[in-house]
């Protein structure tokens, strides 16, 4: 049978209530026999002394074998718990009124008597001449003939008559009383420990059932408390409780963490090979055709044909560029080197960069500085990527005539970036998830690559992130911030270490 830990300790507690209650009686009961004893011998401790005193018992000759049975007789007729005997100076017994075949000592031990004699701390206990083991309090006089030491005479203060009654059940009314008092204890002790084990084992049981009930697939089966350090109950069990289900609601935060990013992964490998089938397939058949038709084909059919194939082969490569370098970025493979620079000569150098793209499209390149913007502290290749990707994105979706704008303001320690178009935006049921399902969003198609995610993560690698503000007049808008000293940039980084993990 198996028991419980509130069984087992309340089995355990009743066990060492009963040992203790078991030697507390044996402890009452003896203490009580030798308070009995001290106060009998006290009382007849000089007993014998005074028969001693008044009785003649041996004369030169020696024993005087009817004085001795005589006076033994009477004074066991008016005290029958009392047992007389002579003893010669060796100890040996030489006289008593015992019965035939009662007396089963021939000598008496006289250093118990030599004690009794000095005056020593009363209970002494001396040998039972009726039994081979036993020793009672007695008490015990010299005797002397014509003033030389002639024997002792020794008293057995409570003998078998007394012993016999006591067998009997014949204790005491205090006895009783103690014994019933723990008892009562006892029952009292065993009720209140019983149900103390219960209301302590109580949180452990609840822990237990929260424990047994807890699934793995993500729904928490326990409510979130504070912190253990913020719990004010200083109860160990409360905090053990407490701080399991903090790890029941981490644990399950987790799990649904990874299975987001286990879909996702699994969406952007659906994606990427989606985006790859399409140009690798248009390639494939444009080839084919100047394969299987070179004869018939003019020198103009075959430029176009080898220019959309071309094409093709550039976004394939593209696509495989970008995928290798988000690959690295959140595997850890690429770390930020810190450097002061200038953003505003940044900014520059990435208008410079789609000048005649944007040309082409019709689209105007704005930039709008705050009157000494600061340097900013970051990696400054990776930022010019971030940039680049946001630069590329916003291209692809303003229509002609529109116009793309870049903004840095201080805010305190840091400088902030802000990136804005006037294209079509992004519609809301979009929005969740931008920076971490590039490819397909509700079932969306939307163009841009790996582009934002690109962005997302070489920002998380600062310990800064990137957001998408709702402006007035305006599309899509993204914003970033940067540090501009050194200190903040290099604690922002560890913090970002600490935090961030592989996400591919």
């Amino acid at each position: 049978m198996r028991l419980t830990l509130t069984q087992r300790l309340s089995l355990v507690f009743a066990a060492l209530l009963l040992v203790c209650c078991g030697t507390s009686a044996w402890m009452q009961v003896r203490s009580n026999q030798m308070h009995e004893q001290e106060v009998v011998q006290g009382l007849s401790r000089d007993l014998a002394q005074h028969i001693a005193r008044d009785t003649v018992l041996m004369d030169t000759q020696g024993l005087m074998p009817n004085a001795v049975r005589d006076l033994f007789s009477k004074l066991m007729l008016v005290n029958p718990s009392v047992e007389v005997y002579l003893l010669d100076t060796e100890g040996k017994i030489v006289g008593s009124a015992a019965p035939e075949g009662r007396i089963h000592r021939d000598r008496v031990d006289l250093a118990p008597v030599q004690r009794l004699l000095r005056g020593d701390a009363l209970p002494i206990l001396g040998d039972d001449p009726r039994s081979l083991d036993a020793h009672k309090v007695f008490s015990a006089a010299p005797l002397k003939v014509n003033g030389q030491p002639a024997g002792y005479l020794y008293v057995v203060l409570l003998g078998e008559d007394h012993d016999r009654l006591a067998q009997r059940g014949a204790t005491s009314a205090a006895l009783d009383t103690a014994l019933l008092s723990i008892a009562l204890v006892a029952l009292l002790c065993l009720i209140a420990g019983l149900t103390a084990f219960a209301l302590i084992t109580r949180p452990l049981r609840r822990l237990t059932e929260t424990v047994s009930q807890f699934d793995i697939d993500g729904v928490p089966t326990a409510p979130v408390v504070a912190p253990a350090e913020k719990i004010a109950s200083h109860d160990e069990i409360a905090i053990l409780d407490a701080t399991f289900r903090q790890m029941q609601a981490r644990l399950s935060d987790q799990w649904r963490s990874l299975t987001r990013q286990d879909q996702e992964r699994r969406e952007l490998v659906a994606n990427i090979s989606h985006d790859l089938r399409t140009p690798l397939a248009s390639m494939h058949g444009y080839l084919e055709t100047l394969s299987l038709k070179d004869a018939t084909l003019s020198a103009d059919e075959r430029r176009r044909y080898l220019g959309i194939a071309l094409d093709q082969s550039r976004k394939v490569g593209g696509l495989a560029q970008s995928l290798l370098e988000l690959v690295r970025l959140e595997h850890g493979f690429v770390q930020p080197v810190l450097e002061r620079f200038s953003l505003t000569d940044l900014v520059q150098d990435i208008f410079q960069k789609f000048e005649l793209t944007a040309e082409a499209r019709q689209v105007e390149l704005k930039a709008s500085f705050a009157p000494s913007v600061a340097a900013a502290c970051a990696d400054l290749g990776l930022i010019e990527r971030v940039l680049t990707n946001l630069f590329d994105n916003a291209l692809r979706h303003t229509p002609p005539g529109g116009e793309i704008e870049l903004s840095l303001r201080p805010q305190g320690a840091f400088v902030e970036v802000t990136v804005s178009d006037t294209g079509p935006g992004i519609a809301p049921q979009l929005r969740e998830g931008l920076f971490l399902r590039p490819f397909n969003i509700g079932g969306a198609r939307r163009d841009g690559g790996l582009g934002l995610r690109i962005v997302h993560r070489i920002l998380q690698l600062h310990g800064r992130d990137i957001q998408l503000v709702e402006l007035p007049g305006r599309g899509a808008t993204f914003r970033f911030s940067l540090p501009v000293d050194q200190q903040t940039a290099e604690q922002w980084a560890v913090r970002s270490m600490n935090l961030n993990s592989p996400q591919l």
